[in-house]
């Protein structure tokens, strides 16, 4: 009962590390990156449609993406799918292909977003600070059915404590690294 309590802990607390990375991965720095668009809809004959399914999104270079629809008649669509995003991008239709030019980032602008990662991050520690309360909370409640030695329940707390640890580390680690990515000029 211990070992799967832990384990499933542990699942629960990769999986806010896991919405938490891409919850970075939607804060758009300078750089161009594919995953920018994946939250995209278009408008395909009526149906929301993720623009993923209706074009073929490539980088260019690294500061521009290229987006190729599956048919010429939704390119209008997806170029007003993307101008209307709340990414703040002006895409430009050359034949076939959208170009969509990643403008570079104000100071302003970066210290704004850098707010809005360190959100996101206390976010996914409250997240994992929760689970701990959850798996401390069983613990106990496994204690007082007298399922679990008092031994084995602070042994699994001191587990429990270390995964919290590592978990909010792992999450300081991501917060660091995209922070540096923002300040890059």
């Amino acid at each position: 009962m211990l070992a799967e309590l832990r384990k499933t802990t542990e699942q629960k607390m990769g999986k806010s590390i896991e919405a938490f990375k891409v919850d970075l991965s939607r804060v758009r720095t300078g750089r161009a990156h594919t995953g920018l668009l994946d939250h995209v809809s278009v408008d395909y004959y009526g149906t929301p449609t993720l623009l993923a399914q209706v074009a073929k999104v490539i980088l260019l270079d690294a500061r521009t993406i290229g987006v190729s629809p599956f048919e010429k008649k939704m390119i209008p669509a997806v170029e007003k799918a993307i101008r209307e995003s709340d990414l703040g991008l002006n895409p430009a239709t050359a034949g076939d292909t959208i170009r969509v030019p990643m403008p570079a980032l104000t100071e302003e602008r970066r210290k704004e977003l850098i707010k809005v990662v360190r959100h996101e991050a206390e976010n996914a520690r409250v997240a994992v600070r929760n689970l701990r309360r959850d798996a401390i909370h069983h613990l106990k409640e496994a204690l007082k059915k007298k399922e679990v030695s008092e031994n084995d329940e602070r042994r699994s707390q001191d587990e429990v404590q270390k995964l919290t640890d590592r978990s909010i580390a792992e999450i300081d680690k991501l917060l660091q690294q995209k922070e540096a990515e923002l300040l890059a000029v």
